[in-house]
């Protein structure tokens, strides 16, 4: 028996989970929290779809929280194995989990304070602070492309992924009675070419499946060199100096802030941009800094980190006080905080207190999943909903893809081709639904059509036969597939009621607001099957239609 699950990033790019199941051994290949849409991050909430308590061992690709957020979850609730990693990815954890539970206690706080007054239940976190500590007790390390045995039966060695530091793709041999092993590769997260601190990624050929990332499918970003990399963000400061506000900057704190403050002082010091001060409003970037400084010698742009990081523009933040201070500055100053798709952290505070202000500039540095608060600050939302209060988008909005930690289209391409011959199957997973198919338009013709598979959330299949078959009858999925990497009725809720405040706004006088309220009463008693007065009644046209504009905190 060989059974491969996929309990994350299955059509979304964001709670990676594999499951590889064997007659002997049941082996998980990440454990990553879901975010985005209100649908999808409540699955972080629910039970686990698998036992935990049977699985054998727990293999990490990186530390990145879509891979790892659920890792304390998962022995809160009974998971006593190993927990196999490289040696970065430990040290990322070791930080990165922790900061996690913290945020999460923080959050709840703050939430079951909101749920009082209301006089709603209170809820619990995901897991604490002490559960994540707890967690890294059950870490151990293996070096690149050195083989390990997480279970009988079972063997794997780590490759650089070029992602992040400790970043991996995964090369599994499973043993098959009376034939050859099967030879599994996970991509884990690609990097693209001309990353700052990171290698190019590596891997072996001839695998009989392939699992490989589809985050960036069908788009070609033009990569610049690193010298123009600099010039367009040299621009991006400068015109942001214009408008004599802050600069936000939502950042993932591990790696991506590391990167973006390099480049910062680069152009600074060359004089190609303005010179401020930069402020790393970020507990965990700073901890990430004192990581990767450990790890500099692994890292291809290290000595240019350690330099930035020295110098007398980078100003560091610790205490919420510290950080609360920011926002009584006045003039041009950069702000970076965690985290990179405005979903939780400091950032939202600051987008909070300065989104409305025609002098903001923000500055989106990385992937943005459907449903976040940076994906809808990118697509242009006029107003949107950050802790309860609804806020006016005046701010200008800007974005680099230079800083992405995936590789783009061509470079999936060129990666899969390096893994060639593909005996069996491709699946293609951690991506939306347009990327994934546009990926799997692109490697057309490098293995047979029926051979590239795109799973659905909770998917089963059985990799025994000749081609992998999907077993329907123990695929349960948790949620409407087609529900995931979408903006939900959440979005569409808090998009209709900042419609109907805009509709309220522009009514003439009380008459007319009564009037709009009115017709809202009655569309909603027909809704249910009972008609107000009897009377037959018009839907008022206070919806604006397309996406929503908006996302509850």
């Amino acid at each position: 028996m060989l059974k491969l699950s996929f309990h994350g990033a299955a059509r979304t790019v964001t709670g990676s989970n594999y499951l590889i199941q064997t007659e002997t051994a049941r082996v998980l290949i990440d454990c990553g929290m879901f975010q985005g849409a209100k649908t999808e991050t409540e699955l972080n909430y629910r039970a686990f779809p698998y036992d935990t308590r049977s699985i054998t061992a727990l293999v990490l690709t990186h530390a990145h929280i879509d891979h790892t957020g659920l890792v304390p979850k998962l022995v809160k609730h009974g998971y006593t194995g190993p927990i196999h990693a490289s040696e970065g990815t430990r040290d990322l954890c070791a930080i990165m989990l922790p900061d996690s539970g913290f945020i999460q206690e923080t959050e709840v706080k703050r939430l079951n304070e909101r749920n009082a007054k209301r006089g709603l239940p209170e809820v619990e976190p995901i897991y604490t602070m002490d559960d994540a500590l707890a967690a890294m007790n059950q870490f151990t390390t293996h070096r690149m492309e050195e083989w390990f045995s997480p279970a009988a039966g079972i063997r794997m060695r780590y490759w650089n992924a070029g992602h992040l530091l400790g970043s991996c793709s995964i090369e599994v041999e499973v043993e098959q009675a009376n034939a050859k092993p099967t030879r599994i590769l996970f991509s884990g997260d690609i990097g693209p070419d001309n990353k700052l601190l990171e290698h190019d990624p590596e891997a072996p050929t001839g695998f009989d499946f392939v699992i490989c990332e589809s985050t960036y499918g069908g788009r070609d970003r033009f990569e610049r060199e690193p010298e123009k990399r600099l010039q367009l963000l040299a621009k991006e400061v400068s015109d942001a100096a214009e408008r004599g506000g802050v600069l936000l900057i939502p950042s993932f704190a591990v790696e991506r802030t590391q990167e973006v403050v390099t480049d910062l002082v680069t152009v600074m010091e060359r004089g190609l941009a303005p010179k401020a001060n930069i402020f790393i409003d970020s507990p965990l970037a700073n901890k990430a800094t004192a990581v990767f400084r450990k790890h500099a010698e692994d890292l291809e742009g290290g000595a240019a980190l350690a330099r930035a990081f020295a110098s007398p523009y980078v100003k560091s933040t610790e205490s919420v006080e510290d950080s609360k201070a920011l926002n009584r500055f006045a003039g041009f100053h950069i702000v970076i905080a965690a985290s990179g798709m405005a979903e939780a952290g400091r950032i939202r505070h600051h987008l909070r207190n300065r989104l409305w202000q025609r002098s903001t500039t923000v500055l989106l540095v990385g992937f943005q999943a459907k449903g976040s608060l940076g994906s809808l600050l990118e697509e242009g939302a006029k107003q949107v909903t950050i802790m309860g209060d609804q806020i006016r988008v005046a701010a200008t909005i800007r974005r680099i893809e230079d800083y992405s930690g995936h590789a783009d289209g061509p470079e999936l391409v060129k990666w899969i081709k390096n893994r060639l011959p593909v005996g069996r199957t491709i699946f293609l997973t951690h991506g939306e639904e347009e990327a994934q198919v546009a990926l799997a338009e692109d490697i057309r013709g490098l293995v047979a059509d029926d051979c590239i598979v795109r799973p659905r959330l909770d998917d089963v299949y059985d990799l025994t036969g000749t081609s992998c078959a999907l077993l329907a009858e123990e695929t349960k999925p948790r949620i409407d597939p087609t529900s995931v990497a979408k903006l939900d009725w959440n979005n569409d809720l808090q998009s209709l009621i900042l419609d109907i405040g805009e509709e309220l706004k522009g009514a003439a006088d009380a008459k007319s607001k009564a009037v709009i309220i009115r017709r809202l009463r009655r569309a909603l008693a027909e809704e249910n099957g009972a008609p107000a007065n009897g009377q037959t009644t018009q839907k008022p046209a206070v919806g604006r239609q397309g996406k929503p504009s908006s996302i509850d905190e």
